[in-house]
């Protein structure tokens, strides 16, 4: 196991306007983002995401001056489609969302809409209308691609934060976004370049519905296919930092490295006895500066 020691200093947030996700999205990590910038190496080189999602970890980053130039990836298409239009089109969305109210006879007229005969400023704004409006914010589609979650339950949804919009629009500036598989950024990534990695999480059990909806195929084969990629960049000295699940099969397929067990809280079930905390983990081939604690698997030597 290559475990590499972090140091150097963080760069300036001075004239940085502070940005958040603009979407919820399952398994978002706002409400493990203070373990995770715990955990992010001192000073490193290039940030790759390449399982974006809601982006809560790049956009802290950014707003507090700890990176300079990030790769944000992930493989739905809508979903960057909609990261694209927020930096380029950002006013255009804004002046599109005050016509989607949250009107349960309009969602569904606008959930029928196809994303592909829309302008990139009006698809922008649908995905975010429906993720606002949908039934406990959750991204799902059936087997032909067409999103099919029903009416929410929200009073007074803000489906329009223009501020934060804006501000998003300006972090996202600072980005290559792109849509494709994980491991595409192997072709990218360089030595002491940071790279998070928070795939759709193997499931706890059987019939566990958490990560049903998230990614279609993402299972064990394509748990450890991620596992080898982490493998090659450990290999290559890049600081590589993952989120999943605490089952066997992830403990078994990361023995090699930092594994740690946090708490971590889930607002997105469909049975509310689901949310609130549950065990997660957070796997990593570094140690800050300073941290000779040897952990592994969630337990301290």
């Amino acid at each position: 196991m290559a475990v590499i020691s972090s140091s150097g200093s963080a760069s300036s947030s001075l004239g940085r306007v502070e940005s958040r996700p603009f979407l919820k999205w399952a398994g978002g990590k706002g409400q493990l983002l203070s373990e995770l910038l715990a955990r992010v190496p001192t000073a490193f080189g290039k940030y790759f995401e390449p399982f974006l999602g809601g982006g809560a970890l790049s956009f802290a980053l950014y707003s507090k001056g700890r990176v300079d130039e990030a790769y944000l990836s992930d493989a739905n298409t809508k979903l960057m489609d909609t990261y694209w239009a927020v930096r380029d089109e950002v006013e255009a969305i804004i002046a599109e969302l005050p016509a989607f109210t949250n009107d349960r006879e309009l969602y569904y007229q606008v959930r029928s809409w196809h994303h592909e005969d829309l302008a990139p400023a009006r698809r922008a704004a649908r995905f975010i209308y429906l993720n606002k409006t949908c039934y406990n914010g959750l991204y799902r589609e059936n087997q032909r691609g067409v999103f099919n979650v029903p009416f929410g339950r929200y009073r007074h949804p803000k489906i329009c934060d223009a501020d934060n919009l804006r501000a998003a629009a300006v972090a996202l500036r600072h980005a290559q976004l792109q849509c494709h598989d994980f491991d595409k950024i192997l072709d990218l990534v360089k030595a002491s370049d940071f790279v998070y990695f928070d795939p759709p999480y193997h499931p706890l059990s059987a019939t566990s519905s958490f990560t049903s909806y998230r990614e279609e195929g993402f299972g064990p084969d394509e748990q450890r296919r991620l596992a080898g990629a982490f493998q090659q960049l450990d290999r290559r000295a890049v600081y590589v930092m993952l989120s999943n699940s605490d089952t066997p099969l992830i403990r078994a397929l990361y023995r090699d490295y930092v594994v740690e067990k946090v708490q971590a809280g889930r607002a997105i079930n469909s049975r509310g006895e689901r949310r609130g905390k549950i065990s997660e983990l957070i796997v990593r081939n570094y140690r800050p500066e300073g941290d000779s604690t040897v952990v592994r698997n969630g337990e301290k030597a």
